[in-house]
Parts: structure tokens; C-alpha cells; sequence
């Protein structure tokens, strides 16, 4: 998550919202990982989270849902609230997670095999 979290922070650093929106390489992996952030939210065991109450477990999960199944419905103003207003936020919280007895191996950053593979989208039908 934290791993996460700071290629998000990264990639935005300095940027406004329009540079961002300009960058579409950059945008898509911005929401890939705010949406990979989210899904390592849903591995975190449940003993792990309530020794966490100070993140907002619910939110980062439903973020991730609905950047998931969203599609071409995701409200761009929102996503640069989380990006700009949240994240700064939520980065400690994942860091001392990480450095603590607190279930570190969910917070710190995943090996290769632990990185969630693309998931394959079904056909829509018309």
C-alpha cells in the first residue's frame, strides 16, 4: 500500500490537475495505482485494520471499487481530492504501519509477485 501510495504521490508531485489530465500515460497509471492501493486494502487482514483505526480502511477499499467499475464514469475532481487532500494524509499512517510490529509485510512495498496482475475485463456486449 505504501509502495502505492508513493508512486501516486510521485507521479503528481508538482503537477497540477490539467498536466495530469495532458499526460495520459500518467493519468492511466495514477488511477492503476490508486486502484492496486485499494485492492492491497482488501488483503489486509481484519485483526491488522482494527489495530489501524486511524486509516480509512472503507474508503480506500471503495475507491478502489469504484475506480475498478467506473470506467468512463470516474469524476476527475474527486480523484485529485484523494490525490492532493488524502493521500498527504494517509502516507504516514502507511509508513508507520510499514515500520511497526503492526502487520508490516501489508504495508511495505510488495515484490514483484505480490503486485496485482492486470485483471482481464469481459466483453460488453452492445
Amino acid at each position: 500500500m505504501l509502495d502505492f501510495c508513493d508512486r501516486v504521490m510521485t507521479d503528481t508531485s508538482g503537477l497540477e490537475l490539467e498536466a495530469l489530465l495532458a499526460d495520459q500515460m500518467r493519468y492511466d497509471a495514477v488511477l492503476r495505482n490508486l486502484e492496486w492501493m485499494g485492492e492491497a486494502a482488501t488483503r489486509v487482514p481484519v485483526e491488522v485494520r482494527a489495530r489501524a483505526p486511524d486509516v480509512p480502511w472503507r474508503q480506500i477499499i471503495g475507491t478502489r471499487n469504484r475506480l475498478a467499475q467506473a470506467y468512463l464514469t470516474i469524476e476527475i475532481d474527486t480523484v485529485w481530492l484523494v490525490i492532493t487532500g488524502h493521500l498527504p494524509l494517509l502516507r504516514p499512517h502507511l509508513a508507520t504501519l510499514a515500520a511497526g510490529s503492526i502487520g508490516g509485510r501489508w504495508f511495505s512495498p510488495p515484490s514483484v509477485s505480490e503486485t496485482p496482475a492486470p485483471r482481464a475485463h469481459a466483453a460488453r456486449g452492445t
